[in-house]
């Protein structure tokens, strides 16, 4: 019998249903050192569903045969409880796993008890929370906890009242939001709607599969076992190797399989050992090696296939395979010249002062805004072998950061960004250079589906007018806008770009405002807080201000920034401030003037509009107050009241892009209505109007007049 045998014969092993493995009261624990949840819609989400939503059929059509899913192991620890306390088990493997199940099943109890089939959902509910009576008030009630930096994301949406409006949570961008985003998507739609014939067994049938046929290897260990022995059979030993170690280890094979001297190819040609390429980035929630990005992204350039990152190695292998004529010894020194090109975009990128050509700044800005969705192209545009003039090169970059960056300014998702660049890629391989810009345009301006489309100008205007950026972007992202600007005056006046030292960004009508810049009247301090956040605002500043000074009367705040100013754009702002006071009034001008910039940096072509052939799949993914009010179905000044038990009789007031509730501007329903309850709430059901109709009754009509 192998160790690895003798391991797992010695411990408790048992197959368990999530019913047999959660009904107690209990937590289990995933302890701090384990990593954070990274399962994915398309690799595990979906699967996971096909797999519960067949079980589930098949228990409606043959409700005598018994079918099981299997869903792998998990290994568990008994933890040492305090006294009083629940019993602990810590998670030692198997997290991904249970977290996804627990995510799917609170997913499904809401919107089981959300439809009236109240008794199958908490069923579910009595796998997911424990009972009051068994938790004390500092202990949360949900039965797993996560330690790590999952723990508020988790925390938050599954204690979220439903329906949950994901995107207003404070953790929307996590992987675990999503996950249950998609999965409520997902159940939701199987189910139907809850007055539709068949909804009941539909509910009980998918409780029943979620509670009892789902089975798990558990593998329960006492305090004193060694956990790390079991973790490390399990999972085979040793760390695993990553993309670039594959694909190292399969080009250096081939080489000597052909004849060719590996240790000079290694010596001369394979770019990949330095710390450089060894450094692990981030893309998206994972972490990868550098050099395991790169190849990649090289893949996609070279195929024109949107190749997931966990593919690397499988789709080099193929396509090495399935070229005869090629030899790997004389595709290396190609991929070095494109890595060390790669490199020194890099390095030029993290700079801080020097201009940058279009390429180093795309992937400057792409760093800025945690994207790497153009680098394929980048790759492509300047494969050697192309020759393509700098001139084409650099309009292609502008014209696809034209795209990425309007979206992104409107909070569009990227998801189905990097097909689109394979799509290009793969069109063009062929195209002469002297057509090559106007394809790439012709073929982003074709794109009319929510999740790809290249807004236009009018759009962009409408939606940043208001917009209150500093709030709704990161700080590197909102540099990165405010520097092209910036960028785009000095250009006028041949100036060198500003440095990119990550300047202050400084508000000139203070947050803090009430101290110096008083107004009268409860609508004018409505209009000036909605103010504070705008674009028309907001500036860079080579030095931080002493707060004092920020938020000191306008006179000596101007003196300030006259005595210390660098940065353009500040120049001009004081330049406006010559005859007038900073009001309301002059940051909608100013507002309207950094608009016309960013759109002047990132053009469409002449006539483009960005309309979309799915105006209700776009809506329904970003419906926000300001849509209702600029549609006419509400008005700012209306008084919405809280009607949720607990805490009835609240009132926020409307306003153009958004709401106030207890002197504070909100620009969600969602995050006025959580300051209340100080806890994740969906505002759109919390709040109703005079007439009674709840906003979601108002959104819901505005989405009707869309079809």
């Amino acid at each position: 019998m192998s160790d690895s045998r003798v391991i797992i014969d010695a411990v408790d092993t048992h197959k368990r249903t999530p019913q047999e493995l959660f009904n107690q009261p209990q937590h289990c624990v995933i302890p701090l050192f384990q990593r954070a949840y990274v399962w994915r819609q398309d690799e595990q989400w979906e699967p996971l569903w096909k797999d519960v939503r067949r079980v589930a059929e098949l228990r409606l059509s043959e409700p005598d045969r018994q079918v099981k899913h299997f869903l792998g192991a998990v290994v568990l620890q008994s933890g040492s409880a305090q006294s009083n306390s629940l019993p602990v088990w810590n998670v030692i493997d198997g997290q991904q796993r249970i977290t996804t199940l627990q995510l799917l099943m609170d997913a499904t109890s809401a919107l089981i008890v959300g439809a009236g089939a109240a008794r199958f959902g908490l069923q579910l509910e009595m796998l997911t929370h424990n009972q009051e009576m068994y938790v004390s008030e500092r202990e949360s009630r949900l039965k797993l906890r996560h330690m790590n930096n999952d723990r508020a994301a988790f925390d938050e949406v599954m204690d979220a009242d439903a329906p949950v409006d994901h995107a207003a949570l404070e953790n929307a961008d996590s992987q675990l939001v999503r996950a249950h985003e998609y999965f409520t998507s997902v159940v939701g739609e199987w189910l139907g709607d809850a007055d539709a014939e068949g909804f009941v067994e539909r509910a009980e049938a998918l409780s029943t599969v979620l509670q009892s046929d789902l089975q798990l290897v558990t593998i329960e260990l006492t305090a004193s076992e060694d956990p790390q022995e079991i973790f490390e059979t399990l999972n085979a030993r040793g760390t695993p190797l990553t993309a670039a170690d594959l694909v190292r280890n399969f080009v250096f094979q081939r080489i000597s399989a052909e004849g060719g001297d590996a240790e000079k190819v290694y010596r001369d040609d394979w770019p990949f050992e330095t710390k450089f390429w060894s450094a692990e980035v981030s893309v998206g929630r994972y972490l990868a090696s550098r050099s395991s990005v790169f190849l990649n992204q090289w893949l996609t350039a070279r195929t024109g296939e949107d190749v997931r990152l966990q593919s690397t190695f499988p789709r080099f292998k193929s396509y090495v395979d399935h070229q005869p004529d090629l030899k790997v010894v004389d595709l290396l020194p190609e991929i070095k010249k494109q890595a060390d090109a790669y490199e020194a975009w890099t390095h030029a990128a993290s700079r801080k002062d020097g201009s940058l050509d279009p390429t180093a700044m795309a992937v400057y800005r792409m760093k800025a805004v945690g994207s790497e969705v153009l680098k394929p192209l980048l790759i492509w545009l300047h494969e050697p072998s192309r020759k393509l003039p700098a001139s084409v090169i650099d309009e292609i970059i502008r014209t696809c950061e034209s795209w990425v960056q309007r979206r992104q300014m409107l909070r569009l998702t990227n998801t189905d960004l990097g097909r689109v660049i394979a799509d290009i890629i793969r069109a063009n391989q062929s195209t002469d250079a002297d057509e090559l810009a106007a394809k790439v345009s012709s073929h982003l301006s074709a794109l009319n589906v929510a999740s790809t489309y290249w807004p236009g100008d009018d759009e962009l205007r409408r939606a940043l007018a208001t917009e209150p950026v500093y709030r709704r972007f990161t700080r590197p992202r909102l540099r990165s806008l405010l520097e092209a600007v910036e960028n785009e005056y000095r250009a006028e006046t041949r100036q060198p770009q500003v440095e990119r030292a990550g300047f202050p960004i400084e508000h000139i009508l203070p947050q803090k405002w009430n101290d110096n810049w008083q107004v009268d009247g409860d609508r004018e301090q409505m209009v000036r807080q909605e103010h504070v956040h705008r674009l028309g605002n907001l500036t860079l500043l080579t030095t931080k201000l002493n707060s004092k000074v920020s938020n000191s009367a306008w006179a000596n705040k101007r003196g300030e920034l006259l005595k210390h100013n660098t940065i353009n754009m500040t120049g001009r702002l004081i330049q406006m401030t010559e005859q007038a006071e900073w009001d309301e009034a002059l940051i909608d001008q100013r507002t309207e003037t950094m608009i016309d910039m960013l759109l002047k940096v990132w053009p469409v072509p002449e006539g483009h509009e960005g309309k979309v052939a799915d105006p209700q799949s776009k809506a329904r993914n970003w419906v926000e107050l300001k849509h209702l009010v600029e549609a006419g179905l509400l008005t700012p000044g209306d008084v919405v009241t809280s009607t949720y038990r607990g805490s009835t009789g609240v009132e926020a007031t409307l306003t153009a892009s958004g709401m106030v509730c207890d002197g504070r501007a909100f620009s969600t329903p969602s995050g006025a209505g959580s300051h209340v309850r100080k806890r994740a709430t969906n505002g759109w059901y919390f709040w109703s109007l005079a007439d009674g109709r709840k906003l979601n009754d108002v959104r819901t009509a505005f989405l009707a007049g869309l079809d």
